[in-house]
């Protein structure tokens, strides 16, 4: 089969696409046909070995799939030969067939297509989790989503408004603003000293949950605009700076900080799952797609690009040009 491997971690564009052998599933694993693999800068950040979840050379990076399943390993029950499914794997994904845990791999309704399908196994899973079992996110409380056209961002957003939140979007471009608010935003602020401005769209009040897959100073602003009793969600470090969080606004303002590392609900994690993890992410794919037939949430795909093409996909995705999903196709 066609995989794009990584012979050694570094710069994405010295990858090739590659010849290799298909992988076999194992007991309570399913082979999937890869039609579509979402980009993320997380593969960025594996192949340059960089990500917490690093892959020893040689190995095939790719972490959502969707597809049909090829074969079962023993073991699988609820999916078969020819099912239309999508999947969470650790590596893999940017290849013509890929091995993924039954338990992460999902049937998906026949109205969604393979490539906005990419979006569910990680970026809308994420997004679901982070506010509704985490947050408690609750119908009229303010939600401030940064990163707000990135995929991650802009499940986020949409979630926010199907869930009765009001939502402020922050993002780096007028585009990117216009494209929050078409998902859903009440209003749409730049990144920089937002602070004021989130405090005067509040009345003075401030935000009661913060989604942040950025970090950085967004992280620290973002403490200074939140209200009583609110919540904010550490997704991920996209600006490259890990922040310290200063307990003393913890205790004055009665707020907490919530990791949500998307691996340990999927088993990439060095502890497994519990039992619970385990159930948030099946009832929360249940209740993703019900919000998707209902039109509710619309995964939004910018791009397709051939496996041909890959380093050109994860060129936009780097140069944070992406709004929505950019997606590789076999």
């Amino acid at each position: 089969m066609r995989a794009i491997l990584c012979r050694r971690h570094g710069d994405y564009r010295d990858m090739q696409v590659e010849e290799v052998a298909a992988p076999v599933p194992g007991p309570g694993e399913v082979s999937i046909a890869v039609q579509a693999a979402g980009v993320s800068f997380a593969n960025i950040l594996a192949i340059a070995g960089q990500h917490q979840n690093r892959a020893e050379p040689p190995f095939i990076p790719g972490t959502e799939v969707a597809g049909t399943v090829l074969a079962c390993g023993t073991g699988v029950t609820g999916l078969a030969p020819g099912q239309r499914v999508m999947a969470a794997l650790p590596r893999g994904g940017f290849a013509e067939q890929a091995v993924a845990r039954a338990e992460v791999t999902c049937a998906i309704p026949d109205s969604l297509g393979f490539a906005a399908a990419t979006l569910f196994p990680t970026i809308y899973g994420t997004a679901y989790t982070a506010l509704v079992a985490e947050a408690r996110l609750e119908a009229g409380e303010t939600l401030l989503v940064h990163g707000a056209a990135g995929a991650s961002g802009l499940a986020a957003v949409q979630l926010g408004r199907a869930l009765g939140a009001r939502v402020i979007a922050c993002a780096s471009t007028p585009e990117k603003c216009r494209a929050a608010l078409d998902a859903g935003a009440a209003h749409a602020v730049a990144p920089g000293e937002f602070r004021e401005e989130v405090l005067a769209l509040t009345g003075g009040r401030g935000v009661d949950v913060v989604f942040d897959p950025v970090g950085g100073a967004a992280f620290t602003q973002s403490l200074r605009c939140m209200a009583p009793e609110a919540r904010l969600l550490a997704i991920g470090f996209a600006s490259g700076e890990i922040p310290q969080v200063p307990a003393n606004l913890l205790l004055v303002k009665n707020i907490a900080v919530i990791g949500v590392y998307w691996g340990y609900y999927t088993g990439w994690a060095r502890q497994p799952p519990s039992a619970r993890a385990r159930r948030r992410v099946a009832e929360g794919f249940a209740a993703l797609f019900r919000l998707f037939e209902e039109e509710r949430i619309a995964p939004l795909v910018q791009a397709e690009f051939p496996f041909d093409r890959f380093a050109e996909a994860l060129g936009i995705v780097e140069g944070r040009a992406a709004i929505g999903k950019v997606v590789l196709t076999p």
